[in-house]
């Protein structure tokens, strides 16, 4: 059985395409904040996450993920609050940063990890669009504050690598680890 080591219904939405049969459990690993990049971070906390539910499965197969967004090596977690969200779309707006992905997997007692990077070109926003979208609350679980798939779409000028992997899972990335 396939377990995805994760609540995220855009996950769960995404993994139904390469995948009809898996089970959902959340895990509950403590994950790291720090780390000597945003790629060993995603890296390291998907690892954390996967390996958390193999203890409850260790027969079956664990995939799970890690998202970080970055700016000039700067990580925009989940915000805080309506002000936190606020000030880092403000900070993304109009530049270009990355999403970085983490995904491991764990199948027959195997461990493997990869990452995904998507470069996000976003457009300028003024502080009344921000606003306006931030009290939509669809940012407040999304690291950097918003979701590709959501109101925040018409100010994505352009993304450079996988759609997939700023949605929620990289598809073509999880596929190979799975072959």
């Amino acid at each position: 059985m396939i377990i995805l080591a994760s609540g995220s219904p855009r996950r769960e939405e995404l993994l139904k395409k390469i995948c009809s049969d898996f089970k959902i459990h959340v895990s509950d690993a403590e994950e790291f904040t720090n780390a000597d990049s945003p790629i060993h971070l995603a890296v390291e906390n998907a690892k954390l996450k996967a390996q958390a539910v193999a203890k409850d499965f260790p027969n079956d197969t664990i995939i799970a993920a890690d998202t970080i967004v970055a700016l000039n090596n700067k990580i925009f977690g989940k915000p805080k609050d309506f002000d936190d969200a606020c000030k880092m779309l403000r900070e993304l707006a109009g530049k270009i940063h990355v999403v970085i992905r983490g995904v491991a997997v764990i199948q027959n007692g195997e461990l493997k990890t990869a990452s995904e990077i998507t470069e996000v070109h976003f457009g300028e926003m003024t502080d009344e669009e921000i606003f306006k979208y931030v009290k939509t609350g669809e940012p407040m679980d999304k690291s950097g504050s918003y979701a590709l798939q959501g109101g925040i779409a018409p100010y994505i000028k352009k993304i450079n690598g996988d759609w997939t992997n700023v949605v929620g899972l990289p598809l073509y990335c999880l596929r190979n680890l799975l072959s």
